[in-house]
């Protein structure tokens, strides 16, 4: 695999050029401020508010800031970095008190050239050998699933519904912060495919319509940003961790995902295949089962995200795949033409890092094509029946804690030559920290259970 820019490059020769052709959107809209925003590694947007009149100069030489101070981006001792604006990303956001600018940004290092820490790059490089390598470029639409609560401070009383799914108004109180958050995303350009309540009470998704895989990990940004700002605008707090309720569904991040050739056609459609499924999709199922466990901590990234693999559900707990089956990791949904078949990988969540969510995945499923090998027969019947004689450690299983998940992630390979190295040392030590943090926490359960012993 293509290893990281060594940083000795420069961005110089290609990026005025780009501004030239994009500038005008920031000059022709009256915002009072643009956003630029990007993501540390565990995936937390992070935005730094500029200057309208200063735009073209930053976009052009990039602005400067801390990254010592940023989960995951660098050291204390060589801490600055540059912010250096995608003009292509750019939209005009309209709330309720203010109309501001976003943009995606990359992060680079001072000499130019890309940090070896930036998460897009990782995507960016995924998406460029899947080209190189293969001549094929990807789809991809995530289902975004998010709760609506009454605030950010747990309590009984959390809840702002006592819905579930498909339930309708006046049932489903946050309905209306759905559809002022469609709304907002249409007046920047960004279409809605469909939304409703989910299972669990104040949980709610809502699908935008598929677009190339770059461009849907950018949005996942503007989503999350608009759907948090507009929920706090209208007195709710909108939470992206995977699993608050016990007993309750989790909030996923499914990803469905397509891949195409130069001339338009969907490389995973075979009209003579079982299933109407080419072979090369079942080489990219096969690697997608090969690496999923190695690759867990990507997909499923907190302590949290572990607590929601559990029977009945809907999250996966097996390593398979399924026709249409909500209990398989990987499930062929149903498809109503050739240009709409695909595959949905159910294993993350929203916790993570969307950049290296969707280059994992790719990465994962054009390994399975390089090896050649055809995946097994899919999952029939629900894959939670035969779960009750499982082991503490059993490989047909996905990682059931996020310690096991840390073991298969500093055992692979495979991770680690997809990351670089430096994202991946970045990485695992916060993991691994967020992970001791857990480990060594005495929660109430403990102090109940054991203080009278």
């Amino acid at each position: 695999m293509r290893q990281e820019d060594d940083g000795t490059r420069t961005d110089s020769e290609t990026v005025p050029d780009l501004a030239r052709e994009t500038t005008a959107a920031w000059k022709d809209e009256e915002v009072e401020f643009i956003k630029i925003f990007f993501t540390d590694l565990n995936g937390r947007l992070r935005t730094l508010t500029i200057n309208p009149e200063f735009m073209d100069q930053i976009v052009e030489k990039g602005v400067g800031f801390d990254g010592s101070s940023i989960a995951g981006i660098t050291t204390v001792d060589d801490s600055d970095r540059l912010l250096l604006p995608v003009p292509e990303s750019y939209r005009v956001l309209e709330f309720n008190s203010e109309r501001i600018g976003f943009c995606i940004a990359r992060i680079l290092n001072l000499m130019g050239g890309r940090s070896l820490s930036d998460p897009r790059a990782v995507l960016e490089r995924t998406l460029e050998r899947a080209m190189d390598e293969f001549g094929v470029r990807f789809q991809v639409a995530p289902e975004y699933e998010f709760f609506l609560l009454k605030s950010d401070d747990f309590t009984k009383n959390i809840h702002s519904d006592k819905a579930g799914y498909f339930h309708s108004d006046p049932h489903d109180k946050g309905g209306f912060v759905r559809n002022q958050i469609i709304r907002t995303l249409k007046r920047c350009g960004i279409r809605h495919e469909k939304t409703h309540h989910e299972v669990t009470a104040s949980q709610h998704e809502i699908n935008l319509e598929h677009t190339d895989a770059l461009s849907a990990a950018d949005r996942t940004l503007l989503f999350n940003y608009v759907a948090e700002r507009v929920a706090a605008e209208e007195g709710m707090h909108m939470t992206l961790m995977p699993k608050p309720f016990d007993g309750q569904n989790r909030s996923a991040f499914h990803l469905h995902i397509s891949m195409w050739d130069q001339n338009g056609v969907n490389l995973f459609h075979d009209a003579q295949g079982e299933h109407r499924l080419s072979s090369l999709a079942r080489q990219f199922i096969s690697g997608i089962l090969k690496y999923a466990r190695q690759t867990s901590i990507i997909m499923a990234s907190t302590y949290n995200s572990y607590k929601a693999y559990v029977a009945e559900r809907e999250a996966p707990m097996v390593v398979g795949w399924g026709i249409k089956n909500r209990s398989s990791m990987v499930r062929l949904p149903h498809c109503a033409s050739p240009e709409s078949t695909r595959l949905e990988l159910r294993s993350p969540d929203p916790s993570g890092n969307v950049y290296l969510q969707m280059a994992t995945l790719i990465e994962m499923g054009l390994q399975g094509l390089r090896e050649g090998a055809e995946c097994g027969p899919p999952d029939v019947g629900s894959v939670y029946r035969g779960l009750w004689d499982c082991r503490v450690w059993d490989e047909r299983f996905l990682p059931r804690s996020m310690y096991e998940a840390l073991v298969e992630a500093e055992r692979s390979e495979f991770l680690r030559n997809l990351l670089g190295e430096s994202i991946y040392k970045h990485y695992m030590c916060l993991k691994i920290a967020s992970w001791e943090e857990h480990r060594t926490h005495v929660t109430p359960r403990e102090l109940g259970n054991y203080l009278s012993c």
